[in-house]
C-alpha cells in the first residue's frame, strides 16, 4: 500500500507556511485593505457593513454563490450575538470560510494497488505541464518511482515540453508520435508502469478549449482505456486551474466536471494574483477539494493544500 506523508522536499512546517504567506501576499493585501476600508469608523457589523463586505468578496473572485452564503452565515451570527463589533469580523469571517472549504485528506494518500494513477486535465496555458513536472519531482523526492505519459498528442509542443520535464526530474516517459491516439498512449504507459512496478503514473491529456465536445469525449475514452489495464484507474482526476483567471476558472471547472469525474484540483500561479479567493469559491461551489497549490516558479514551489493555513495566511494581520 502506498502512503504519501506531508513532508515535501524536507521543508519544515514553518518554511511551507512562509512560502504560502508570500504567494498569497497580493490576495491578502487586496482583501485586507478593502475590508479595512469597509469597517473604517464603524463600531459594529450592521447591514451596511455586510453589503460592502459582499462586494469585497465578489471582487476577490470568491464567487457570487459562495459570497452570498458567507454573508448569510455572518448575518446569522450577528442576529444570534445581537452586537458584533468590527474587531471580531476577521475572526468570524475566517471561521465561516474555513467551514465552507472542502477538506482533502492531503496529508496522506493510500491506495491498495500500484501504480497510483493521476490523470491531469485542464486547458492550455494554466500551467498543466509545469504542475505535472512539479508533482513528478514531489513524488520522486518522497521516495516513489514515477512515470509520465504524454497523452496530449494533439500538440507536438506538448509532448516536447513533457519530455523536458521528465529529463529535468529524471523520470521515464512514454510517448508516441504527434497525432497518435491519446488513449493508446495511456494504455501503453499503464502497461509499462505495471511491468516495471512503478509507484505513481501521471498522464497528461489534451488542453484544448474546454467547450470542445470532442475533447471531452476524448477524456472519457482515455479513462475507459485505463480501466482495461488497471480497473480502478485513474485514482485521481486532477483539474489544473490558473488562479489568475478568476471567474473563468469557475467556467472551466464546470465544463470539466461535467465531462469527467474530477476529484481533485491543482490551483496554479497563486503568487501572481490578487484573486486567491477563487480557491474558496471553487472548493465550495463544486464540492471538490483543492489538493495542490503552486506557490512560485521553482521546481519545489508546490504544496499540498491546507485550508487552515490558507485562511490564516490571508487574514493574519
Amino acid at each position: 500500500m502506498l502512503k504519501f506523508i506531508k513532508n515535501l522536499f524536507g521543508k519544515s512546517e514553518q518554511q511551507e507556511k512562509e512560502e504560502l504567506k508570500e504567494s498569497l501576499q497580493k490576495t491578502k493585501t487586496s482583501l485586507l485593505d478593502k475590508i479595512a476600508r469597509v469597517i473604517a469608523g464603524k463600531s459594529k457589523v450592521d447591514d451596511e457593513v455586510l453589503d460592502e463586505l459582499e462586494a469585497v468578496l465578489i471582487s476577490a473572485d470568491v464567487g457570487v454563490d459562495t459570497t452570498i452564503e458567507i454573508i448569510e452565515r455572518l448575518q446569522k451570527r450577528v442576529k444570534e450575538q445581537k452586537y458584533l463589533n468590527t474587531e471580531e469580523l476577521h475572526r468570524i469571517l475566517q471561521e465561516e470560510i474555513q467551514q465552507m472549504l472542502v477538506l482533502s485528506p492531503a496529508s496522506i494518500f493510500t491506495v491498495d494497488t500500484k501504480p497510483y494513477v493521476i490523470m491531469v486535465v485542464g486547458v492550455n496555458g494554466v500551467g498543466k505541464t509545469t504542475t505535472i513536472g512539479k508533482l513528478a519531482n514531489m513524488f520522486k523526492q518522497s521516495g516513489y518511482s514515477v512515470m509520465l505519459g504524454a497523452a496530449d498528442t494533439f500538440r507536438a509542443a506538448a509532448i516536447d515540453q513533457l519530455k523536458v520535464w521528465a529529463d529535468r526530474v529524471g523520470v521515464p516517459i512514454i510517448t508516441q508520435q504527434h497525432g497518435s491516439d491519446p488513449a493508446s498512449v495511456a494504455f501503453d504507459t499503464l502497461q509499462s508502469a505495471k511491468a516495471k512496478n512503478i509507484d505513481v503514473v501521471i498522464i497528461d491529456t489534451a488542453g484544448r478549449l474546454h467547450n470542445k465536445v470532442n475533447l471531452m469525449n476524448e477524456l472519457s475514452k482515455v479513462k475507459n482505456v485505463m480501466k482495461k489495464v488497471i480497473p480502478d484507474a485513474p485514482h485521481e482526476v486532477l483539474l489544473v486551474l490558473d488562479a489568475t483567471t478568476g471567474q473563468n476558472a469557475f467556467e472551466q471547472c464546470k465544463q470539466f466536471t461535467n465531462a469527467t469525474q474530477v476529484n481533485a484540483i491543482a490551483l496554479t500561479k497563486l503568487d501572481g494574483t490578487a484573486k486567491g479567493g477563487v480557491a474558496i469559491g471553487l472548493s465550495h461551489q463544486f464540492n471538490i477539494p483543492i489538493k495542490y497549490i503552486g506557490t512560485g516558479e521553482k521546481l519545489t514551489d508546490i504544496q499540498l493544500f491546507d485550508a487552515q493555513k490558507y485562511i490564516q495566511s490571508i487574514f493574519e494581520k
